[in-house]
């Protein structure tokens, strides 16, 4: 992690490409090396190990991306690099607390997937067994992977244009099964004026219910009246149940009072909207895919 803040501080804000050819010669990489690949062959080693050193710096908010695929250095980073350390890693990334939120919230994402309690975080390290087994290595590796990208789909989704969050919002919507084809959505679903889109879409194919969708691409927290206000636009519109989806977050007023109505309202905050882009494949491509085998002990019975 050192060389990639020694050359922002050198060269100033650089896109992601740039910085990996010159953290490569900075390392005196040979050609051989820079090719190397990850055992899935989807990725070079070079470029995995940028991608999470740039991962933790920005979770650290050492370095921030001013725009897309461009990083630059921050003044904590300035302070971190002002402190001539020897070494850049997870130990001395520790001493900041929202690294420490980012691999809590990995953990408790991946404990939540497993169905088990989750593993506290401490001082940047997993507080986990030294006899963790591999399989349990890989899915706290995948979890850190998994919230870092869902992270970097909200940012994408705030920084869009509002026609932009219009088609995600359908795109989303058709892809888990809702609203027939993306087509007649596109016509249940319009533009509503305010950075969001509002409408109605079949619950199935066969349009045996109706959803009315709501969705705002807002920073501040959507609270009590703006569902009370939704919760009024489902009874003008005869529909019984309803998706509010906002990229910000829902005040704890505003969840309480969906439970308590008859209606039923289902909110969908900022992270929950990232999380089914991620499951779905909404503005995320899968790179690499590891099968994890057993031994089948049926095939050896009776030998």
């Amino acid at each position: 992690m050192l060389p990639v803040l020694q050359i922002l501080e050198a060269s100033g804000p650089r896109h992601r490409r740039v910085l990996l050819a010159a953290v490569a010669d900075a390392l005196h990489l040979s050609e051989t090396e820079r090719q190397q690949t990850l055992a899935s062959g989807n990725a070079t080693v070079i470029v995995s190990r940028i991608g999470w050193a740039l991962a933790y710096l920005k979770q650290a908010r050492v370095v921030e991306s001013p725009s897309r695929g461009v990083y630059r250095l921050t003044d904590r980073g300035k302070e971190v690099l002002a402190g001539k350390p020897s070494r850049v890693d997870g130990k001395l990334l520790s001493q900041f607390p929202e690294l420490l939120d980012f691999l809590q919230r990995a953990r408790v994402a991946s404990a939540e997937r497993a169905g088990a309690e989750e593993t506290r975080v401490e001082n940047g390290v997993e507080a986990a067994s030294d006899a963790a087994s591999p399989e349990e290595a890989l899915d706290a590796a995948y979890g850190r992977l998994r919230t870092g990208l869902e992270e970097e789909l909200l940012e994408a989704v705030k920084a869009a244009p509002p026609a932009f969050f219009e088609q995600l919002v359908i795109d989303l919507l058709v892809k888990m099964g809702y609203g027939g084809s993306r087509t007649d959505a596109a016509r249940a679903v319009g533009r509503a004026g305010d950075g969001g889109i509002d409408g109605m879409i079949d619950e199935d194919r066969l349009g045996l219910d109706v959803i009315y969708v709501q969705a705002k691409r807002w920073d501040a927290a959507v609270g009590r009246p703006e569902i009370q206000r939704f919760a009024g636009a489902l009874q003008g519109q005869r529909a019984r149940k309803g998706i509010f989806i906002t990229t910000s977050t829902f005040t704890r007023e505003a969840e309480e009072y969906a439970q308590r109505i008859e209606s039923r309202i289902i909110l969908i905050d900022g992270r929950r909207l990232a999380r089914l882009m991620f499951d779905f494949d909404i503005g995320a491509t899968p790179r690499s895919t590891y099968t994890v085998k057993q031994v089948d002990s049926d095939y050896f019975e009776g030998s």
